[in-house]
């Protein structure tokens, strides 16, 4: 483990990564890469650097490579800064037949800003995302780990108001 890692990683954090690689067979510990991603971007203001991907590549074990290939193929990681409150639109089929397209632009102009971008205040950023599982209810859009279903305007205006 380089000086860098150490650095980079917490003793907290590299103590939390221990724990759960413990649930891999030894020779797998990378096994346990999409949780240390998750680890380090909470704990750094909710994004990764190149430098905090190559940290945990470093301390797993791991080619830089493979780390930013996950960091970058799933949509929970962020490898520029992000508002307080992240967005995530459902894009896909379901919402798309049921007026997502509406819906986006609705919280695109209550927000003032496009997709992958924050609000001035840092508050908001909004993402398009891949499928959310809940066709039944769409569009659908999600905060944090809570999904807002069956999306209007005025919802739309109700979500912004109640973050906090």
């Amino acid at each position: 483990m380089t000086e860098q890692t150490t650095t980079l990683l917490s003793p907290e954090i590299r103590e939390r990564i221990d724990q759960w690689v413990l649930r891999y067979p030894p020779d797998q510990k990378q096994s346990g890469i999409l949780e240390a991603l998750r680890l380090v971007q909470d704990a750094n203001n909710g994004s990764l650097t190149v430098e905090l991907m190559d940290a945990v590549a470093d301390y797993l074990g791991m080619s830089k490579i493979a780390v930013y290939e996950v960091a970058t193929f799933y949509s929970m990681y962020f490898l520029q800064p992000v508002g307080k409150h992240i967005i995530g639109f459902c894009t896909n089929i379901s919402c798309m037949l049921n007026g997502a397209e509406k819906m986006l632009e609705a919280f695109k102009q209550r927000l003032g800003i496009e997709v992958n971008e924050t609000t001035p205040d840092g508050k908001f950023t909004l993402k398009e995302v891949e499928c959310l599982g809940a066709c039944v209810s769409a569009p659908v859009c999600y905060i944090g780990k809570k999904y807002y279903e069956n999306l209007t305007p005025e919802k739309i205006d109700e979500i912004i108001s109640n973050a906090k």
